[in-house]
Parts: C-alpha cells; structure tokens; sequence
C-alpha cells in the first residue's frame, strides 16, 4: 500500500511539472494582451476590466496554483525521490496507451479544433470523448474517443489551416456530427452507468454557459465567434432577447 502511495505521489510529481510549465506559458502569452489600457500586438483596451486577459489570467493562475499545492504534495510524501529515481513512473502499456491518446485528444483540441471549430462544438466533442474513453479505464474505448477528436482536429488543421480560412462551416459540420454519434455510442453504453448517462446533458450544458458567459456576461473575446451554434446564439441575444429587457 505505501509502495502504491509513492508511485501514486511520483506521477503526481510530473504531473504538476507539466501543468506548472503550461500555467506559466499561458500566464506569459497572456500578459501579451494589454490590461491596463495600453496597446500591444494590435489590441488596446480602456480598462483593465474590459481586458481580455482576465479570463485567462483567473483560469491560468488557478492552474498555477493548483499544480504549485500538486507539486508540494508530491515532494513532501516522498513523490519527488521516488520519481527522480526513474522507478516511480511506472510506465506500462496500459498507461502508455493512456497517455498517448490523452495527449492526441488534447492536441487536435487545442491546435486544431479551438481556433477553427464553434467552441461549443467541439467542447461538447471533448467532454464526451473524454468522459466516454476514460470513465472506466477501457483501452478500446480511449482509441475511439482519440480517433474521434483526430479526425475532426485533423480536418481542420488539413483543410482550414490559413487563419482567412477559420470562418468556413464545413469543418464545424463534421464536428457536430462527430458529437452526434459520440453521444449515441455513449447513450448506447449507459445503462448502469450515472455517469454516462450525465454525459449528453453536461457536454452541452458546460460548453454554452461557459461561452455565454464569457461572450455577454464578461464581454471577453471567444474563440471562433462565427462558429455555427455561437454565431445563432450571439445574433439571438443581441437581436431577440436584448431588446426585450432593454425596452
């Protein structure tokens, strides 16, 4: 059991170095983005609180924080020792497999899909590729949710690569339908299962509130703002819903 807590402990030690050094790179990128009313990189504000570096400032300090108290945890039981002595990380075939499609997930997510996909989409693709493929552990089930996400990042990136071209459908299309049948091989394989079955509803629940609030409730840039779900929501609020409350 002890030997369990120290390889448990020494994975949590590489695993706070790696979101310690992604916080700080984000937290780095971000500070390119002006926050009190100056001009940098062709965007300018008037007030800090009208910044868009807020959001990201609160969602990678958090991080920051988050692998800093990881990272102390991991060095004060024994963790550190354990993974500098090249026998706490424990690599097998099972974990290699998970690693790597985690890594292929969040990969095509990130430098695919975000920046040319409606975030809704492909958040609501994430949520259940993740959620479905590492739920139970189940190899068969991490390749089908990687290859999903793969293959709809990979489009993009082949297909929409130019930023002039981040505005076109197609590619968005793909995604929905990607998500569709994610959610029918999950819907298909919930029985008994809680967490399966939450799923469908919080793919696309956490996605939409996320983005509305960024977009009308901090007014901060969104990713993809012309996305096909976004672009229906955004035209909706300003068109429909903002009049009535403003009348």
């Amino acid at each position: 059991m002890m030997e369990d807590k120290e390889i448990l402990r020494a994975r949590d030690f590489w695993g706070a170095l790696v979101l310690l050094a992604v916080s700080v790179f984000f937290l780095w990128r971000t500070f390119d983005i002006p926050l009190f009313g100056d001009n940098r990189a062709g965007v300018s504000t008037a007030s800090w609180y009208n910044s868009a570096a807020i959001v990201p400032l609160g969602i990678f300090s958090a991080l920051l924080i988050l692998s800093i108290v990881l990272l102390i945890i991991a060095i004060r039981d024994g963790g550190a020792a354990r993974a500098l002595s090249a026998v706490g990380i424990g690599w097998d075939q099972a974990e290699a497999l998970r690693f790597t499609t985690i890594g292929v997930i969040l990969f095509f997510y990130v430098a695919g899909l975000v920046p040319r996909v409606d975030f809704i989409a492909c958040s609501g693709l994430l949520i259940t590729a993740l959620t479905f493929g590492f739920h139970k552990g189940l190899p068969e089930r991490m390749i089908l949710s990687a290859a999903a996400v793969a293959v709809c990042g990979l489009y993009a990136l082949v297909m929409h690569l130019s930023q002039s071209e981040w505005g076109a459908h197609d590619d968005d299309i793909i995604t929905l339908a990607m998500w569709a049948i994610m959610t029918a091989v999950v819907v298909l394989n919930a029985r008994g299962d809680r967490v399966l079955k939450a799923v469908p509803v919080i793919a696309l629940i956490a996605p939409v509130l996320l983005v509305c609030a960024m977009a009308f409730g901090f007014r901060q840039n969104v990713p993809n703002r012309g996305g096909i779900l976004f672009k229906q929501i955004e035209y909706h609020y300003y068109v429909t819903l903002r009049p009535i409350w403003r009348s």
